[in-house]
């Protein structure tokens, strides 16, 4: 499969991923060569589009494997999500959590939805490359989508009372999964405060309990049920 037609991208050799595609096979040591593929992909689709615009800074791209695709994945020890479910990520930025996610679950559809347009051209541009057919990218804001979902994902747009609002009527009346439709949220901090200030019940999952790198001692998923099993 070939993932890039433009070959006019900063060379691979100039960004250290450290670490790289091995950090994602520590934790997900089963997956098809297909899915690796698209992962080990991912590093130089996002080195040439972030040289073009940026969405991850130079830092953080030396970490990109750790802190932004591990990351999105943590989800993914959460939940499985099932053949045919509907996954909004809203505020996506350059396609974080919903592209490694989209990977992993190529049966789940992704909408990925920012305001920005220039993040989602490099959405678009990756997910192409990929050819991830179950993402569709939208420059607009959550609200303005009409359709239903069985989760909504986000990494720490805003803080949680803020985000309700935003989504709160996106949710299926049916659920498919163990655990009803709701919010997946990845966020740092001592969130107690935050989720007091929100009114909602929500559950805080360390992802240090699956990840065992310094970078997830203070990361968390905060899962809100939004619809009632």
């Amino acid at each position: 499969m070939r993932f890039l037609e433009n070959q006019n991208y900063m060379a691979m050799d100039k960004i250290n991923f450290t670490p790289g595609l091995e950090i994602i096979t520590k934790y997900f040591p089963d997956l098809p060569s297909e899915t690796l593929t698209k992962f080990e992909a991912l590093g130089e689709l996002y080195v040439e589009w972030n040289s073009q615009i940026n969405v991850i800074s130079r830092k953080n791209m030396e970490k990109l494997y750790e802190q932004h695709i591990l990351h999105s994945l943590s989800i993914a020890k959460f939940i499985n999500f099932k053949t045919g479910s509907l996954v909004l990520d809203v505020g996506t930025g350059g396609g974080f959590p919903g592209i490694p996610l989209a990977i992993l679950f190529p049966e789940t559809q992704f909408h990925l939805v920012d305001s920005i347009g220039k993040k989602i051209k490099v959405v678009r541009g990756v997910s192409h490359a990929l050819q991830l057919n179950n993402v569709e990218a939208y420059h607009a804001r959550a609200e303005q989508l009409d359709d239903k979902y069985d989760f909504v994902i986000s990494r720490a747009v805003t803080r949680l009372k803020e985000f309700y609002p935003w989504v709160q009527n996106k949710f299926k009346k049916q659920h498919q999964h163990a655990i009803p439709n709701g919010i997946i949220y990845l966020k740092g901090g001592d969130l107690r405060d935050e989720i007091k200030e929100g009114g909602r019940a929500a559950q805080v999952f360390p992802i240090q309990d699956w990840f065992e790198e310094e970078f997830f001692e203070t990361k968390s998923i905060v899962y809100v049920p939004f619809q009632k099993s």
